[in-house]
């Protein structure tokens, strides 16, 4: 799944090939991707990308006015790639016929220069959501989004209040939306080893030296993946991003900082990764799926 890097580059991407260039078509070959029916898709048509911005895992194309049309509201292209979705890129877009259900496109823009772009989702689980609206905060997934934590208002003081109380495994707590915007599975999964901590700890029972160790770590992670994903193409950044990884999807390799074997816990529909000997004292946690399959 893309994560805060690898969407911040993305919009970065589109910014420097997007802005200022006109949408000549816009089509939806996935109708299940598409949320939102006013707007229609084709009221981007005729208007020009004013800004690309990122809210946590969205990515926000802002349109300008249609003065053409007689509309003077700006409209916004929001989504959001889910687990497998991404962004292809074009110089030429295809000329290619977009038939339903019989490929991985969800979407097609062109621009006005003949590049524009397709969304993607691979598998056959379909998560990807595409939004046309008039304000972001008309997106319900935007509109619930908890502070960016690297935003530089958001200090150690503000990260120690979020955990405040919260009887909850700091390994959700970082994938949670609603309390930190942009954290996925994999960057949980490096931020707690970079922190030496246990997935499976409570955030309420963290000391202050460990929350300012975890703060610390998420800051650094983060910084570092940002600064290795940007200016990067977009096809570029997914296998940029598992090079990058120490610990996630790196089951049963070797920990680059100890040595150890990387283990795995299943959950739900996911999994993690977590060196023992660097964050649960060189005991392996237990795999609460693989547990009741035993049974």
């Amino acid at each position: 799944m893309p994560e805060m890097p690898e969407v911040e580059a993305l919009a970065g991407f589109l910014r420097e090939r997007a802005v200022g260039r006109a949408v000549a078509s816009a089509r939806v070959a996935a109708i299940s991707a598409l949320k939102t029916f006013d707007p229609p898709l084709q009221a981007l048509e005729g208007r020009t990308v004013t800004a690309v911005s990122r809210h946590g895992k969205f990515l926000d194309l802002e349109f300008g006015a249609d003065a053409d049309a007689g509309a003077a509201d700006s409209l916004h292209l929001a989504f959001h790639l889910a687990r497998a979705g991404w962004l292809r890129w074009y110089d030429v877009v295809p000329a290619t016929v977009l038939r339903p259900g019989k490929s991985p496109i969800a979407l097609r823009v062109r621009l006005d220069d003949g590049s524009g772009f397709d969304l993607t989702e691979a598998g056959t689980k379909k998560s990807l959501a595409v939004y046309v609206v008039r304000d972001p905060e008309q997106v319900p997934g935007i509109a619930r989004l908890g502070p960016d934590p690297m935003t530089e208002g958001f200090g150690p003081d503000e990260f120690a209040a979020l955990l405040a109380g919260r009887r909850t495994q700091v390994k959700g707590l970082l994938r949670d939306q609603s309390v930190l915007a942009g954290i996925g599975n994999a960057y949980s999964d490096e931020i707690l080893h970079a922190a030496k901590m246990s997935p499976y700890k409570l955030a309420a029972s963290l000391t202050p030296d460990e929350v300012a160790r975890l703060y610390a770590a998420m800051r650094e992670t983060l910084g570092e993946a940002l600064a290795e994903a940007s200016g990067r193409p977009a096809a570029e950044l997914k296998d940029a991003k598992r090079r990058r990884l120490r610990v996630h999807g790196r089951t049963g390799e070797a920990c680059p900082v100890c040595g150890d074997t990387i283990r795995q816990v299943e959950f739900h529909d996911s999994t993690f990764q977590y060196c023992p000997t660097c964050q649960t004292g060189g005991k392996p946690l237990a795999d609460r799926v693989r547990s009741r399959l035993l049974k």
